[in-house]
């Protein structure tokens, strides 16, 4: 058995029983769950972390489950990447990715939380899993529940990158495309919720949903030599992510795996779907919905559910928040790319280019050990560059024509067409 007792609210602390349940009766605050950390204590160790297998289970205990994991079992531990040329780029000596594009299976960092959903659902005796998602999630519910054998209904705003669509068709999946954006997606879902009695991963089943992000911040911490980063940007949509990083290096300190939390947790949106920066910047915790209008899709949440504590983390962390263009979302993706060799989707760019904003502000110190995190693959969002980057040269197969392609183009640097460059063909 696990280590939860059931769900709190988070505001007016009210206890409620282990059950698919999201929001509280009485303040209308959201469910959190409620750990026995004094049982956790007692069987959780660094030594014991490090014993376990290298996937997102390695935390079981940590986690929201009863019993074994019922999916992911390759999901979680992925690399945190020191970042010597972006580093440079930037101009900050200590800068690493956590690289969650190579997530097992869909590429993202949401099959974390999905893979802590759907064991929950199962547990629970759901036979179908449902989601509103802007397109990462939906990928992974999707696969989860097809491996799970459970039946999916996923439902997405009708615009969605294509890539997206059909990495959720794959699955088998019933997809339904809604007129309007994430929010009036969310809206739908939480009606036919009630009505289906089915288990939404980011609506009745989200508190346990929403821990399985801490097996992000976890991984950076051990991975870093059991401490937190100085600073960490995080891409925002419904807050959870950066929230749930928060609570995961502040666990592990209550718990005595680390001595101390020393991070100043950033938050990064596109400029066309910043209530959260906005407030943050506004000096408010009052989040105004906006109409989204970015390219950056998969972070385009206009009402975000926990936005509210994602101004709360980063003012008690002492982060800030801020955020950027589409053009500088591109520019992001590209700097990525060519100093790092990492494709990410278009959070990455909003990421990458918001630390640049950062730096440049002097929030960010030059030697101060910073992570960034990539939560999705470029292969999702290729349209957001397509138009962005170089075209292939096209030629015959012979010397004579690449030799012509070589005096048209600057593909070669002229100092580097010299005889030590050159193979002597007879």
């Amino acid at each position: 058995m696990g280590f939860v007792k059931g769900l709190i609210c988070k505001e007016c602390r009210k206890i409620y029983p282990k059950e698919a349940l999201h929001v509280c009766e009485f303040c209308f605050g959201p469910l959190e769950v409620d750990y026995d950390y004094e049982g956790i204590k007692k069987v959780v160790s660094r030594k014991s972390i490090e014993n376990s297998p290298p996937n997102m289970w390695r935390y079981k205990d940590l986690l929201p489950i009863d019993g074994d994991p019922r999916v992911g079992l390759h999901c979680g531990f992925t690399p945190l990447v020191k970042a010597k040329n972006l580093g440079k780029a930037l101009g900050i000596n200590k800068l690493y990715l956590k690289n969650d594009s190579v997530n097992h299976p869909t590429f993202s960092f949401k099959d974390r939380v999905v893979a802590v959903a759907v064991s929950k659902a199962s547990e629970f005796g759901m036979d179908t899993v449902g989601c509103a998602s802007t397109g990462n999630l939906a990928n992974s519910v999707a696969a989860h529940a097809a491996e799970a054998g459970l039946k999916s209904y996923i439902f997405i705003p009708f615009d969605l990158e294509p890539g997206k669509i059909m990495a959720t068709l794959i699955y088998g999946a019933k997809v339904i495309g809604v007129h309007g954006a994430y929010d009036d997606v969310n809206r739908l879902c939480s009606e036919i919720g009630m009505t289906f009695k089915w288990a939404f991963v980011n609506i009745n089943i989200r508190p346990y949903y929403g821990d399985g992000s801490k097996t992000f911040g976890y991984e950076i911490a051990e991975q870093l030599g059991w401490q937190t980063p100085d600073n960490i940007v995080v891409p925002v949509a419904g807050s959870s992510l950066i929230t749930k990083i928060w609570k995961s290096f502040n666990e592990f300190k209550d718990l005595g795996l680390i001595d101390k939390v020393k991070t100043k947790v950033f938050a990064a949106q596109a400029a066309g779907c910043a209530p959260v920066t906005t407030a943050i910047k506004n000096g408010t915790d009052v989040i105004k919905p906006v109409k989204p209008n970015t390219i950056a899709k998969s972070i385009a949440i206009g009402n975000p559910a926990d936005g509210y504590y994602g101004v709360k983390t980063a003012k008690e962390s002492g982060g800030w928040g801020e955020d950027v263009t589409d053009d500088e979302i591109v520019e992001g993706m590209k700097l990525l790319a060519e100093t790092e060799g990492i494709f990410s989707e278009t959070a990455g760019g909003v990421v990458v280019s918001v630390a640049e904003k950062l730096i440049k502000q002097g929030r960010i110190k030059k030697d101060e050990l910073t992570v960034l995190s990539i939560t999705g693959n470029g292969l999702k969002t290729r349209e957001a560059v397509e138009n962005s980057i170089g075209k292939i040269s096209i030629i015959d197969p012979n010397l004579k024509e690449f030799n012509n392609l070589m005096e048209k183009t600057d593909f070669i640097e002229q100092k580097d067409c010299n005889e030590k460059n050159l193979i002597n063909v007879k």
